[in-house]
C-alpha cells in the first residue's frame, strides 16, 4: 500500500472493486476476429430455433475457417466463448435451455452391468425435432426410431418414417443390427470399417459381408428392452424376435429410467445433429423459430442419408463418457472403440440372414383363399399357384382353416401366402402392372377417400388403382400441377408455405431463412417414390438397385427396402 501510495497518491488506496472500468469493452480483450464471427453466427441464427451454445461454437468454427482458413484464428476457450455469447446476443435470441416446469424429482436407478455387446439393447420411439418435406409436399417431423447397444453406447440401427412406425418397422430393426452396414459408394473411406480399431482382418475371414461395410458395430442382441407401447407388444414383432432368439423384455410403467440409455441419446441427437439441420424445430415451442416452415427443404430419405453419415462418423467416433475402461479409468472411450476392446474377449459370430428371412419378419395376415384369390383391404391378389388351393381350408385348425399370409405396409404391390409346402410364394396384386410405383397402406387409404365408392367392386379396385397411378404421376409433373398441388397443401393445412429449391450442398447451416420460389418437385419426388428404378432400367448390380443414380437427383441416397430385398 506504501508503494502504491507513492506512485498514484491518495486515489492508489481506494478500492477498485467498486470503481466502474474506464474505457473498458464489454467484449474484453477477445479477438475481434472471433467477436466478428459471432455476430455473424448469431445473425445467421436470427428467426431459426434456439439451439444450445456448443451448437452456436460449432457454426462459429466454421464461420473462422471459411474465412481466414483452418487453423488460422484460435478458438476461445469454452468459459470465454460463454461469456461472447452472453455479452453480444439478445436477450431474445440468446441460445439456452428452454424454461423447465416442476415435475416431482426423478427416481435413482444404477445402470444395469453389462459385459458382451448385444447383451442389452434398447429400443424406443420419438419425433425428430427436425420439419422435413414429406412425400405429398406437405411439412411434418418424422418419426425416429433406434437401437442403442448398453455395453458400447452405439446407436446399432436407426430408422426415420413420415408417419407412425410400424411393427414392421421395428421387426426389420432386428436384422439391420445383425448384418454389416454397408458404406455408401459417397462416403470418404475414413467411414470403412478397414479403418476402424477392430480385428478387421479376423473378423473379414469369418465374415466376407464386412468387406466394404461401415464403421459400426454389428451385433446380435440377446435381450431388447422396449417401452409398453403399442408395436412393440404386437403379435409381429414378439414373433420376429423369437425368429432370431431374442428375448423381449417390457420395461415398467411410467418408469422411463428403466431405458435410460436410449433416452438420453435421444437428447444427445437432438443437441449434436438435429440443431444443425435445416428445419429445426427445436424441443419446445419456446425455442421454436418464425422461419422454421420457410428454411425446411430435406425430405425424408437425405435426412435418413444425413443420420447414417452422422452416425457412422460423429457418434460412433465420439468419446463417451459413461465408457471407461478399467486399464484406463480417467479416459473416456468411443463406442468404436468400447466395440472393439469387447470384442476381442467376446467374440464375433456372423449370422447370416437371407431373403425368406426377411419375409419370416413381416407382419402376418389370417385370410382365406378363395376363387378370385387372397383379399386383403379392398386389394385383390391372385396368381396361378392358387389353384390348387382355391375354397379350401388351411391345415392350421386353430386359425379356422385361414391361410398365413406376410404382407409389407410399405410396399403393398404384392403379399407372401404360405401354402402346404411350408414356403412362402409371391403372390402380386391383380393391378401391379398398371401401378409402377410402390405405394404403402396410408397412400392406399388416402386413394379410397378419393374415390366415389361404386357398386361394382371389381371397377372400385380399378378405380383405385388408376387414381394411385395418376397420383404418382402428379407427382412427378413439373409445371401443369404446381398451382394443383399449392391448393391442395392449402386446403389440407391452412396455410400454403413457399418452400425452397432443394439445394446440392451438405451443409444445412449455410441455408438463407428468407423465403424462395415455389419448387420444383419434378425430380426430387420422383427419387423418393422410386426405390426399384433398376428394375425397370434392366440393371442386375446390386449397387444400382440401392442407389439412386446421379442423373436422377444427385445425392446418391440409400435405400434400406432395396437392399433388404437384395439380402
Amino acid at each position: 500500500m506504501r508503494h502504491t501510495y507513492r506512485k498514484q497518491g491518495l486515489w492508489g488506496l481506494v478500492d477498485k472493486r467498486a470503481v466502474p472500468a474506464r474505457g473498458r469493452h464489454p467484449t474484453g480483450y477477445a479477438d475481434e476476429r472471433v467477436v466478428a464471427a459471432v455476430l455473424e453466427a448469431l445473425r445467421r441464427q436470427r428467426g431459426r430455433t434456439k439451439g444450445t451454445v456448443k451448437g452456436l461454437q460449432v457454426l462459429v468454427g466454421q464461420i473462422l475457417e471459411d474465412t481466414h482458413g483452418r487453423g488460422m484464428v484460435e478458438m476461445p476457450s469454452r468459459s470465454t466463448f460463454y461469456r461472447l455469447v452472453s455479452v453480444l446476443a439478445d436477450p431474445a435470441d440468446r441460445p439456452g435451455r428452454p424454461a423447465r416446469t416442476a415435475t416431482a424429482p426423478a427416481r435413482a436407478s444404477s445402470a444395469p452391468v453389462v459385459l458382451r455387446p448385444g447383451e442389452q439393447v434398447q429400443i424406443d420411439t420419438t419425433r425428430l425435432d427436425i420439419m422435413a418435406v414429406l412425400e405429398d409436399g406437405s411439412l411434418g417431423r418424422p418419426e425416429l426410431t433406434i437401437a442403442v447397444d448398453v455395453a458400447t453406447r452405439s446407436i446399432l440401427a436407426a430408422v426415420l418414417r413420415p408417419h407412425s412406425t410400424k411393427a414392421v418397422d421395428a421387426a426389420l430393426l432386428l436384422a439391420e443390427m445383425a448384418v454389416p452396414h454397408p458404406a455408401r459408394p459417397t462416403w470418404p473411406s475414413a467411414l470403412h470399417l478397414s479403418r476402424a480399431e477392430v480385428p478387421y482382418e479376423r473378423m473379414l475371414s469369418l465374415d466376407e459381408r464386412l468387406e466394404g461395410a461401415a464403421s459400426r458395430p454389428v451385433v446380435v442382441p440377446e435381450t431388447i428392452v422396449v417401452n409398453r407401447g403399442k408395436i412393440y407388444l404386437s403379435q409381429g414383432f414378439v414373433a420376429a424376435c423369437e425368429t432370431l432368439g431374442v428375448s423381449v423384455q417390457p420395461a415398467p410403467p411410467r418408469r422411463p429410467q428403466a431405458k435410460a440409455v436410449v433416452e438420453r441419446t435421444f437428447g444427445s441427437i437432438n443437441d449434436l445433429f438435429c440443431q444443425h439441420v435445416a428445419g429445426h424445430t427445436g424441443s419446445n415451442p419456446q425455442r421454436r423459430g418464425s422461419a422454421t416452415a420457410a428454411e425446411t427443404r430435406w425430405t425424408i430419405p437425405q435426412l435418413q442419408d444425413f443420420l447414417d453419415e452422422w452416425i457412422t462418423c460423429g457418434w460412433q467416433n465420439r468419446p463417451h463418457d459413461g465408457l471407461r475402461h478399467p486399464v484406463l479409468p480417467k479416459t473416456a472411450l468411443t463406442p468404436n472403440q468400447m466395440w472393439a476392446a469387447l470384442i476381442t474377449l467376446s467374440g464375433y459370430v456372423p449370422v447370416p440372414l437371407s431373403g425368406a428371412d426377411y419375409l419370416e419378419l413381416l407382419p402376418v395376415r389370417w385370410t382365406p383363399i378363395t376363387e378370385r384369390g387372397v383379399r386383403l383391404d379392398y386389394r385383390t391378389y391372385n396368381h396361378n399357384i392358387l389353384d390348387p388351393h382355391r375354397g379350401r381350408r388351411s391345415p392350421v385348425a386353430a386359425k379356422d382353416g385361414k391361410w398365413e399370409v406376410h404382407h409389407n405396409p410399405h410396399d403393398a404391390r404384392q403379399i407372401f401366402v404360405r401354402l402346404t409346402d411350408g414356403q412362402l410364394h409371391e403372390i402380386p396384386w391383380i393391378h401391379r402392372d398398371h401401378v409402377h410405383q410402390p405405394f404403402n397402406d396410408a397412400l392406399w387409404r388416402h386413394i379410397q377417400t378419393e374415390v366415389e365408392q361404386r357398386a361394382d367392386r371389381d371397377q372400385h379396385e380399378a378405380d383405385l388403382a388408376d387414381a394411385l397411378d395418376q397420383l404418382l404421376r402428379r407427382t412427378r409433373s413439373t409445371a401443369e400441377t404446381e398451382q394443383k398441388t399449392r391448393l391442395r397443401r392449402a386446403s389440407r393445412s391452412g396455410t400454403a408455405a413457399q418452400l425452397p429449391d432443394l439445394p446440392g450442398q451438405r451443409r444445412p447451416l449455410d441455408t438463407q431463412t428468407a423465403p424462395a420460389p415455389a419448387p420444383d418437385w419434378s425430380e426430387s419426388l420422383d427419387d423418393l417414390i422410386s426405390v426399384d428404378t433398376a428394375a425397370e432400367t434392366g440393371t442386375s448390380e446390386v449397387e444400382d438397385a440401392s442407389v439412386l443414380p446421379a442423373e436422377a437427383g444427385g445425392y446418391g441416397l440409400w435405400d434400406a427396402e432395396a437392399e433388404a430385398e437384395q439380402w
